[in-house]
């Protein structure tokens, strides 16, 4: 296939994602109540999971994307642990369209974050005295869905009058 003045017309470049840096933003691990706590309980403790992602532009084709994980062991009333850990990375892309830039910075970034922000939650919780805590799989598609439904619905409540 040729243009117009016969050169064939050259193939837009491929979207390029690279990983330019990770690193531990944040990271907190609590055990209020040892050793207590470490003591062999009656029933496994409830847990409870928090997970967020955020993404911020630094440069024209650079984004930070942080990765901020929380939980929350408590059997009955006591908490046996807790953590807080905010996994970042830096990440280039290149001839990547505007409306595919959201959903590469939301789902795809975060999904090459996460293995290792498991590893350090896992081997935290095994450092605070317990068992590793080994997290799930995460579907980022389905948490960029529900935070676009949940941003849309804040717009239509803005947007409503009283």
């Amino acid at each position: 296939m040729t243009n117009g003045n016969g050169a064939t017309p050259e193939a837009a470049p491929p979207p390029q994602l690279n990983v330019l840096a990770q690193y531990i933003k944040d990271l907190s691990f609590e055990n209020p109540n040892a050793p207590q706590s470490l003591a062999p309980q009656g029933q496994a403790p409830q847990i409870n999971i928090q997970i967020n992602v955020g993404a911020n532009a630094l440069a024209e084709t650079e984004y930070e994307v942080t990765l901020t994980i929380e939980g929350k062991a408590e059997s009955g009333t006591q908490v046996m642990f807790s953590f807080e850990l905010v996994y970042g990375g830096v990440f280039r892309l290149v001839n990547v369209p505007q409306e595919h830039l959201s959903p590469m910075l939301l789902i795809e970034c975060p999904r090459l974050l996460f293995p290792f922000a498991r590893e350090i939650v896992a081997n935290s919780v095994r450092d605070g005295g317990f068992p590793p805590l080994m997290l799930d799989p995460v579907d980022f598609v389905s948490l960029y869905r529900q935070n676009m439904e949940r941003q849309a619905a804040a717009q239509g409540a803005q947007i409503r009058p009283s």
